[in-house]
């Protein structure tokens, strides 16, 4: 009978390599990514440009506080624990009941002072990212170059002081992550704004920013992706518009205390 070895127990050197060690701007994608950067890193970016970072931008960009909520029932619940308006998924929504992950319907709908925003997908590695302590910045498109000079004047950027740029990607049927072109995208527009901070870019950082320098037009890209057409086909291409609005906002929403607010 064949015997097989038990497998090896990965060192604490190999689990460091994980976190992109020696570099001051970093880069890795969804949950897990967020996790691991969120052990070593001084602040991290959250990037879920359709929508929930984008949604973040443009709610916060009209006074309102937001607080991420991993998407399920109980969102509800929690905004009235808090005292805020729950967001509905786009389908839900009613004249009465605006509020929603769609940035298109965010931009008119009342300002309330404290939104409750569910998402699979950003709005749950915001939560999750939120319990390090580490203040957390919603980027997208809009505002990854005003997200870009808030870190660096902030002195984020240095080997002591990293910075986690982190991709959210979708999801596949399974639950498995599915990276997403709009999302990279727009992880590496922030990255272009951080270049030549004084830790420099990390591999992985450096080839995602690679993938934007080879995009000459960044929002033809994202209305003809995946998820762009996804949102197109099922009714909600002013989703994609209000996204692809490249550098629109200076608005640097940062999470502390449980929710989202200007910088």
């Amino acid at each position: 009978m064949t015997r097989t070895s038990p497998p090896r127990p990965i060192s604490a050197d190999a689990l460091t390599v994980y976190t992109q060690p020696g570099s001051g701007a970093r880069f890795d994608w969804g949950l897990t990514g967020a996790a691991e950067l969120g052990r070593v890193c001084a602040a991290l970016v959250v990037v879920d440009v359709l929508s929930f970072t984008t949604a973040v931008e443009v709610a916060v960009g009209r006074g309102m506080r937001v607080h991420p909520f991993p998407w399920g029932e109980q969102a509800a619940e929690y905004a009235r624990r808090v005292g805020a308006v729950a967001a509905v998924g786009r389908r839900r929504m009613t004249p009465e009941h605006p509020w929603s992950l769609s940035p298109a319907a965010l931009r008119t709908a009342p300002v309330v002072s404290d939104l409750v925003l569910p998402s699979p997908n950003g709005s749950a590695i915001s939560a999750a990212a939120s319990a390090t302590g580490l203040p957390v910045v919603a980027a997208c498109l809009r505002n990854a170059r005003a997200v870009g000079r808030w870190l660096r004047a902030q002195g984020y950027g240095s080997i002591d002081a990293p910075v986690g740029v982190v991709a959210a990607g979708e999801r596949w049927p399974d639950g498995s992550l599915r990276p997403s072109v709009e999302d990279h995208l727009g992880a590496a527009s922030v990255l272009d704004a951080l270049v030549g901070v004084p830790g420099g870019l990390s591999v992985e950082a450096a080839m995602a920013l690679a993938a934007l320098a080879s995009t000459p037009d960044v929002p033809a890209a994202v209305r003809g992706c995946v998820s762009g057409r996804e949102l197109v086909e099922d009714g909600f291409a002013a989703d994609v518009e209000v996204a692809v609005q490249v550098d629109a906002s200076d608005v640097v929403p940062v999470l502390r205390k449980g929710f989202f607010s200007a910088a």
